[in-house]
């Protein structure tokens, strides 16, 4: 078998490299997909991260090559040593996001040709003499973020690479909007729908006090950039004050959010949840959601 070869990434890579980071997407969350201009533009910045983005000094994208088919790829990203990054990221080297093909039968040289590329990560890593190199899976998709537990190849390579999870975990839940609870008269209390900072907000009201929030997120894509995300919004914020009914009044919120959502012609739901808050989980999945699946946020690598 010919021996696959990291090189950088070429423009004519762009259709190759989109289909594997849309297979990657699929595994992930069902019925999106991201175009070709998406990935382009992301190799050079990140609009929707406008802290962390502007710390950024370099970008590097590596592609593995078999027979002339890009079987893997990685983007780089190394921040600068400057007192105005965040002290997290100063002087750090990242591994953005890796995709590549898991191992099969048909294609033995997978396994080799993704280690050759982590390989070459590494020795970008090491050439730029960066303080401390993480690792993520953030390709340009919604809830694609951390190192998704449907990527199990991944995760393979960087263990076998000497990354290890050192963050928490996230779990991504989703619900069918005409699963929510509709919405219901309650006595004296009130919503209020205005903008908020994630979003549109709907906000719970009793005797003129403010009892809780939710912000829902119709925006996830731009329409220029993504192929297919039709449908589809997310929780920015779901807040209720301690003296109300924790339950009850998120389940109204969540009511009336889910009534504008139908409007707006949106049918799933997004939200997202840290794994050690389950009693949170489960008062979701209680509503309508279901678990999507588990992110594990935050590599580090930690040789030996």
């Amino acid at each position: 078998m010919p021996a696959s070869t990291v090189r950088p990434f070429h423009r004519a890579d762009r259709d190759q490299l989109t289909d594997l980071v849309n297979a990657h997407v699929a595994a992930v969350l069902p019925g999106v997909s991201v175009s070709v201009n998406t990935v382009l533009s992301q190799l050079e910045r990140q609009p929707g991260e406008f802290i962390t983005d502007p710390w950024v000094s370099e970008r590097v994208t590596l592609v593995a090559e078999s027979r002339r088919h890009v079987v893997g790829a990685a983007h780089l990203l190394r921040y600068r040593a400057d007192d105005q990054v965040g002290e997290t990221y100063r002087d750090a080297g990242e591994i953005d996001w890796f995709v590549c093909h898991p191992p099969a039968s048909f294609r033995p040289d997978a396994e080799q040709a993704a280690d050759q590329l982590m390989a070459a990560c590494l020795a970008q890593l090491a050439r730029w003499d960066v303080r401390v190199r993480y690792a993520d899976g953030s390709v340009p998709a919604p809830a694609v973020y951390g190192l998704p537990r449907n990527w199990p190849h991944v995760r393979a390579v960087y263990e076998r690479a000497g990354f290890r999870h050192v963050g928490d975990t996230e779990v991504i839940l989703i619900a069918r909007v005409a699963d929510l609870p509709t919405p219901a008269p309650g006595p004296g209390t009130t919503f209020e729908r205005t903008l908020g900072v994630c979003g549109t907000r709907f906000t719970a009201y009793a005797d003129g006090l403010a009892l809780g929030f939710v912000e829902v997120d119709t925006s996830l894509s731009r329409p220029e950039r993504h192929a297919r995300v039709t449908g589809l919004a997310d929780i920015g914020n779901l807040h209720i004050e301690p003296a109300a009914h924790g339950a009850g009044l998120a389940r109204r919120l969540l009511a009336e959010a889910a009534d504008w959502l139908r409007l707006s012609g949106v049918d799933r739901l997004l939200t997202y949840e840290a794994a050690a808050d389950q009693a949170a989980v489960d008062r979701l999945c209680n509503v309508g959601f279901r678990e999507l699946t588990r992110t594990d946020r935050r590599w580090e690598h930690r040789p030996g």
